[in-house]
């Protein structure tokens, strides 16, 4: 409502990295996010979740389990013109449905009655009431091409660009007309002993876990465990932990002689004394911000555009 999302953020009052920009791969983990998310909200204010656009097949069935988990008092359902895929969500077609990793309420006991097509339900005597109690609120536009999907992946990507950037911005001071190129501000060391390290998306060598870090787009997080560590090499994390994220940053250099990553970010001190977690996802850092630095001679570091497609 106060416009787009990258002209007015806000630091969250929890928030995990989930690292991917699509939750396909990893439906689970994605639910354990949703419900440790969750866990932090007191109800002393009303909350609005904004679910995904994907809504197809899979897509459909997460939904159905958010909705069962989460039991929200309205779920409002804007649908597509000339699109019949998805069914109504009521409280009774979310009942008895089987979600991706949920399962639904046996119908064995209920009598179907058929009512202007819609599925209702009359429970049997001593039926589980424990149904969802949501109220139903059901928006069908009726202009052609609402809601139609192609072009929203595009505009995803450009949104999130915007934000990256928009957050990105904060390192800038606010006394200096001029933006800074990323490489003039100075970025805090951290010991690599000192944070654990964990590749989301993909498995990769330890011994290329360097590689892949350098210039990349971390979560800065928090483990309840201590990080500890014999020697002054990395510290590699064998499982992704769901965890509090307090923020985000980028690994602008490795010092592998002082054992040291450079990491800009705009989290406060007192913040970044509790982070001991570095998580690097499948989120990539804008091209703007690589190929539009000011001042740099000659080849840009981790840009070419020298490279086969069969590689």
């Amino acid at each position: 409502l106060p416009g787009p999302p990258f002209t007015h953020q806000q630091t969250p009052r929890k928030m995990v990295y989930y690292g991917q920009t699509s939750c396909e791969q990893d439906t689970e983990r994605y639910l354990d996010v949703v419900k440790y998310v969750f866990s932090c909200y007191k109800k002393e204010v009303p909350l609005v979740i904004n679910t995904m656009g994907w809504v197809k097949g899979e897509g459909l069935l997460l939904l159905i389990d958010i909705i069962r988990l989460l039991s929200p008092s309205h779920v409002v359902q804007m649908d597509v013109c000339d699109w019949k895929a998805m069914p109504p969500l009521t409280p009774e077609h979310v009942h008895f449905s089987a979600g991706l990793h949920t399962r639904g309420k046996q119908q064995s006991k209920c009598k179907q009655l058929g009512v202007d097509g819609m599925e209702s339900w009359k429970y049997s005597e001593g039926e589980d009431m424990s149904a969802p109690q949501h109220k139903l609120l059901y928006v069908h536009p009726e202009f052609p091409r609402a809601g139609v999907a192609g072009e929203a992946r595009v505009h995803s990507g450009i949104l999130r660009d915007m934000s990256i950037l928009g957050y990105l911005g904060h390192l800038q001071s606010p006394d200096i007309g001029a933006v800074l190129p990323l490489h003039s501000l100075v970025p805090y060391q951290v010991p690599f002993n000192a944070v654990a390290l964990r590749v989301i998306h993909t498995d990769v060598a330890p011994s290329n876990i360097m590689y892949a870090v350098n210039a990349s787009w971390i979560g800065l997080c928090c483990i309840p465990e201590e990080v500890q560590c014999q020697t002054d090499g990395a510290v590699l994390l064998t499982q992704t932990p769901v965890c509090d994220c307090l923020g985000f940053g980028i690994v602008r250099g490795v010092d592998m002689e002082k054992k040291l990553y450079h990491i800009l970010t705009p989290v406060p001190p007192e913040n970044l004394r509790l982070v001991n977690c570095l998580l690097l996802g499948n989120i990539a850092i804008p091209n703007c911000v690589l190929v539009g630095q000011q001042g740099i001679e000659g080849e840009i570091p981790y840009v070419t555009s020298d490279y086969n497609y069969s590689i």
